[in-house]
């Protein structure tokens, strides 16, 4: 994908409603500090267009990326962060609950896994959720660069058994240091998007 123009085009907060966008929504959810800004940055080609922070927690709206008036990539909020409120995380959840919902454009749901751990209780909750809404998330599995390549294998596996993934569930390895598994995400995203409007 050569990304011709990049707009943020809209920010949704917690009383905004869902924009109307005319082209195919890819959407990121993610645990909060799973690196989902680095990795959209990298898609991007941007060094820091994604807000990236050091704090976990700091993606508190729906983020909606125009790439070549063709299709949206969509941000969604951290999920699982301790150290805000239970009112704070309900908030988050209803709203990414309200998206996956309601959206009418929504194409592809990615769901990022660090792969240094084994899935949290929070990673196997939002993916049985997305699951039982109709969606069969592909996963990316971020921070690749954090492991050693012989220890890949088994913590893909982790994350495989971890979530209990359907059977012929794409897992996607992820570096934001080396963009390994860049092509891979944008060739999928190419082949199950872009192809079909063509139809």
């Amino acid at each position: 994908m050569v990304i011709k123009s990049l707009n943020l085009e809209t920010v949704c907060g917690i009383t905004s409603g869902l924009p109307d966008n005319p082209y195919p929504e890819i959407a990121f959810a993610g645990k909060s500090n799973v690196g989902k800004s680095s990795l959209i940055n990298a898609l991007m080609n941007r060094k820091s267009y994604a807000r990236i922070s050091a704090t976990p927690g700091k993606t508190q709206t729906i983020n909606f990326y125009n790439i070549n008036e063709e299709l949206y990539l969509v941000d969604l909020p951290g999920y699982g962060y301790a150290k805000v409120s239970e009112k704070e995380k309900l908030q988050w959840g209803k709203m990414i609950e309200r998206y996956l919902r309601n959206s009418k454009q929504l194409q592809t749901l990615f769901l990022l896994i660090d792969i240094r751990h084994a899935p949290s209780a929070n990673d196997r909750t939002m993916y049985e959720w997305i699951v039982e809404n109709g969606y069969r998330p592909v996963i990316i599995a971020t921070k690749l660069d954090k492991i050693k390549r012989s220890q890949k294998d088994k913590q893909l596996k982790l994350i495989r058994e971890g979530l209990s993934v359907l059977p012929g569930t794409v897992i996607i390895p992820f570096s934001s240091v080396s963009k390994q598994g860049r092509e891979e995400i944008w060739e999928l995203v190419e082949t199950t998007v872009l192809q079909r409007r063509s139809f």
